[in-house]
């Protein structure tokens, strides 16, 4: 068996999850992923939403730390100097941004009491680990030997019309991601139990902004990092977040019929799906 800090095993477990990513993406056409506006019974026992996202968010998180800080004490010194250089350090600070927000800050700005089958939390506990690997150990492993990356990641890549295009595509994704979270939280006041149509900030064009928001950063991820590390991320997110963007539509048409017929909504990408 190959040891999970080997080439070998890094590649073949990306070939997989890209896979796995279009199982997913078929499979949510079909049964709907029972969490938040899709919340169901069906998934099995359930625990409070607030401890639900702290769990299943915070894994990716701490792998990520884990394998950046032992690249950094790495006794290799084409590892251990590498991922001192800014580049690096950028990829680090972009991605546990992300994660801080997600993990330690976000699940307590939920409001109300809903839960998340514990089901659903274990599965995307799994995909965080995975993915945390996948993302830190290309990286701050794998890259500063690769001749292509080793030469790639240099102080140069901070002005390569890659990286500055996919920085400003992150940063675009994350600010569409705040805002359409802000405009979910704030759509009924204190005690109106009543449900309505987003219709804020993206939300005037597509009925799951904040997915958007998301396979935007990813694909900006993806881009500034030049990586099938990241575009496994961008994809899985797709897979993940497309379909569901689909449940979600066709609950706010059956909801609010009047307003989409007049609106024209789309999904998740506005103007065409």
């Amino acid at each position: 068996m190959a040891h999970i800090y080997s080439i070998d095993f890094f590649y073949d477990l990306l070939f997989i999850m890209f896979l796995v990513g279009l199982v997913v993406f078929v499979s949510l056409y079909f049964v709907d992923a029972g969490y938040g506006k899709m919340r169901s019974d069906k998934w099995g026992p359930a625990i409070n939403n607030k401890v639900g996202w702290l769990l299943m968010e915070c894994p990716v998180f701490f792998v990520v730390l884990y394998l950046y800080s032992k690249a950094v004490s790495s006794p290799d010194p084409m590892i251990s100097q590498a991922v001192k250089n800014a580049p690096y350090w950028v990829f680090f600070l972009i991605f546990e941004f992300h994660y801080f927000q997600r993990s330690f800050i976000f699940p307590f700005l939920l409001k109300g009491k809903s839960k998340m089958p514990f089901a659903i939390m274990i599965l995307s506990v799994v995909w965080n680990l995975i993915n945390g690997y996948i993302q830190g150990y290309f990286l701050f492993h794998l890259a500063p030997q690769d001749p292509t990356y080793s030469q790639l990641y240099t102080s140069g890549w901070l002005t390569d019309p890659r990286f500055i295009i996919g920085t400003l595509i992150f940063i675009t994704g994350w600010c569409i991601n705040m805002h359409s979270d802000y405009v979910i939280r704030t759509l009924r006041k204190p005690g109106d139990t009543n449900h309505y149509l987003p219709k804020k900030g993206m939300y005037k064009y597509v009925t799951s902004a904040n997915y958007l928001g998301e396979i935007t950063e990813w694909l900006g991820f993806a881009i500034l990092t030049w990586s099938l590390a990241g575009l496994l991320f961008f994809w899985f997110s797709c897979c993940n977040l497309v379909p569901r963007s689909n449940a979600i539509y066709h609950k706010y048409e059956e909801e609010f019929p009047d307003e989409f017929d007049r609106k024209k909504l789309k999904r998740i990408i506005p103007f065409i799906y």
